[in-house]
Formats: structure tokens, sequence, C-alpha cells
């Protein structure tokens, strides 16, 4: 019995070591068996992806991009230049007195056009009418002395015919009747003066245009040369547009106002969408701003109706040329890639190419094509960031008849 059990305890110990190797068998059958389910199913994710990815290139091969399209068309085009102007009157004068005194009446309203010449003020004429009578008697008294004098000098030189006088006494009145000459002459200018004062005690506009708010009343006395003045007269017709344009443009427009003799220029308003008025250039001036490399111009309005008023700002266009025959397409179908400009060209199987262009000057909404185009040749002018080289193309027209969404043959559209 006791062999027995000695043996049935010998082999308990054994028993151990074969279940723990034969656990780990099948924990590592197990892990295999869920690597290789897992690598499945990757597998299966990537192929579905990568069908996925081949069916959307297959579908963006296929797929016909609707975009708006233009035709390049041949038309004669202004060539201009643009500029920042400030309108400017052709005169501004403040108008003051030229003798001093106490304001006895004013004859303008604020705001009102004034002719040149028109008597805006007066001054008490009273004192310089005094002056001038004074002087008009110290005149009249030298000239009657004057007169007695040569009188006199006349007798005198008879008697010496006769021997009757000495001639020192004819040279004597001689001389008197020369002081009293010159006498004379100066009271006349005197007499000028105070006549010229009297005059200037109606204060006059220098220049046509119209009279700014009044900066004196009746009763105030103003000195002759009042810094204030009376009121201040600009001219509003003709009136100026001052700018300043690039240096280089600066032999075009010579070249130009020396064949053309004058050169038409238009003022816009600030949204550059509406002509305020139509002018032609004046002048430039004689030197170039160092700071900014541009010279300043000015260009010249009648103005009749008053649309441009002093220090107003405006956009002033100013037309340098005129080309016959240009190719123009919308500024919107110009695209630029590496530093140059093309187009997406429309081919006649209804795909697009690019093609590069050499630009000029925007026109309004269009841009000049000096080099890659022809007239007639179809480009895209909206959605060309939706497209690349080689894709089908349609107009939103198209798209909407296939869509069944656009105008029936034979029925008039709504």
């Amino acid at each position: 019995m006791v062999e027995e059990q000695m043996q049935r305890g010998g082999d308990r110990p054994t028993a151990g070591p074969v279940l723990s190797r034969r656990a780990k068998v099948i924990s590592w059958i197990v892990v295999l068996l869920m690597l290789a389910g897992v690598l499945a199913w990757i597998t299966g994710v990537a192929g579905r992806a990568g069908s996925e990815q081949q069916s959307e290139r297959a579908r963006r091969r296929n797929r016909v991009q609707t975009v708006g399209v233009a035709q390049a068309a041949l038309r004669g085009v202004p060539v201009t230049i643009e500029a920042l102007g400030t309108v400017i009157p052709a005169a501004t004068v403040t108008v003051r007195p030229q003798v001093s005194g106490v304001i006895t009446a004013i004859l303008f309203r604020e705001g009102q056009m004034v002719r040149k010449g028109q008597v805006l003020a007066r001054i008490d004429p009273r004192p310089y009418r005094a002056q001038l009578a004074q002087a008009s008697g110290a005149l009249a008294r030298d000239r009657a002395q004057l007169e007695n004098a040569r009188l006199t000098l006349e007798r005198y030189r008879t008697l010496l015919t006769q021997d009757s006088i000495a001639r020192q006494d004819v040279d004597t009145q001689a001389a008197l009747v020369r002081q009293l000459e010159g006498t004379a002459t100066s009271n006349g200018g005197a007499v000028a003066a105070a006549r010229l004062n009297v005059g200037f005690t109606e204060i006059r506009a220098p220049v046509a245009g119209r009279v700014g708010l009044r900066v004196i009343d009746v009763g105030n006395f103003i000195a002759a040369g009042d810094a204030n003045g009376v009121a201040v007269v600009t001219t509003v017709n003709p009136i100026d547009v001052a700018f300043a344009i690039p240096q280089d443009q600066v032999p075009v427009i010579e070249r130009q106002t020396a064949k053309a003799g004058s050169l038409p220029a238009a003022a816009l308003d600030r949204t550059r969408d509406q002509v305020l008025a139509q002018g032609r250039f004046l002048t430039l001036d004689n030197q170039i701003a160092t700071d900014t490399g541009t010279v300043r111009a000015k260009a010249r309005f009648a103005n009749d109706d008053g649309t441009l008023f002093p220090n107003q700002f405006v956009n002033l266009r100013l037309q340098i040329d005129y080309i016959d025959k240009a190719v123009v397409v919308p500024v919107t179908a110009i695209r630029q890639a590496e530093g140059s400009n093309f187009v997406w060209l429309l081919r006649s199987d209804d795909t697009v190419i690019q093609r590069q262009v050499v630009t000029g000057q925007n026109v309004g909404t269009a841009t000049i094509v000096t080099r890659g185009l022809t007239a007639g040749d179809r480009v895209v002018s909206e959605g060309g960031d939706r497209i690349k080289q080689g894709d089908k193309v349609r107009t939103p027209e198209a798209a909407a008849e296939k869509d069944g969404n656009g105008p029936q043959k034979g029925r008039a559209p709504a």
C-alpha cells in the first residue's frame, strides 16, 4: 500500500509541466490566428481604399467641369493712366482792402458767384474824399502860381531883348518856373493818389468765382492789407485737377502732347464708376519728386455745371494713346503661375489647355493681350481654379440643358 501510494505520489509532479506546455502552444496558436485575422482585415481595407481612390480618379477624369467661357474680342481701346487727383481752383484770392476804414456796406452773399470787378464791400470814403479835395486845392494853387511865373518870365525875356533888365533876373525867374512845375507835378501825383484811395474804398473782386464765408461785418474797422480780408474768392470754372504720374510716363506724355496738341482727361468719383467731368491735360511740373519718383501734373476742366469742388478728391484718367485693334479678354480670364500669365484655352473638343500670354493694360473689366491669343479664341473666364490641363469643360447653359433645366427647343425661355 505504501509503495502504491509512493508511486501515485511520484506521478503527480510530471502532470504540471505537460499541461503548461499545452497551454503555451494553444496561446501561440490563438495569437497567430488573431494576427492572421488582423492582417486579412487590413489587407481588405487597403484594397477597398485603393479601389475607391482608383474609382475617384476615374470619376475625376470623366467628370465635366462647368466653367464660364468668354471669347477674345478685337476692338479699339484707349491707353490710359489713372492717378489720384485733388481738385484745385484755377485761382484763389483773399480779397484784402488797400485802404483802412470802417466797413459801411457788404454787397455779396456767402457762396455767391461774382464777376471780376464786382463791388463786394464799401469802406467809409469821407476821409479819402477830404484828402482828395485838399490835394486838388494844392494843385490848383500850384498851377496858378506856375501860370503867373511863366507870364513874368515872358515879360522878363521881352525886357531883356530891349536891354532893360539884367540877365540874372531872367534866369532867376526861369528857375522859379521850373520849381513851380515840379511842385505842380508833385501835387498832381497827390491828387491821383487821393483819387485812387477814394476808388479803393469800394472793394472789388479781383477774379471771377465763388465767394466763401464772410469774415467781417458792417461797422467793423479794417486795416489796409488785413490778413483775413473781406472774403475769399475761388475760380471754379474753369477748375484744375492736380495729380502725379510715374516718371517713366513723362516722355510718353510729352511725345503724345507734341503730336496731338492736348490729351483728353476724365475726372471720376472715388469708386471709378461715374465720370464727373471731361477735360484736357494742361501741363507737367518742371521737376521730379525724388522721394516718390513722380511728376506733378495738371488737367483743366470747364466745370460749367459745378460738379467739381475745390479740394475734392477724384480719380483722374488720362488717355495717352488709342489702339485701333487690340485683342481683349475679361480680367478674370488671366491667371498667374510662376511669375507669368496664362489663360485656359478652350479647344474644339471642349477640353482646356494652358496658353502663356503677354498682357497689357486693363481697360475697365477687360485686359489687353498683346501676345498669345487671337480674336475668336475661347478662354475660361470663371472657374479656372477648379480645372487642370486636359480637363473637359462645359458652359452653365450647356449644363442646364443637359439637366433638363434649360430652355427647350421651340420654346422661348421664361
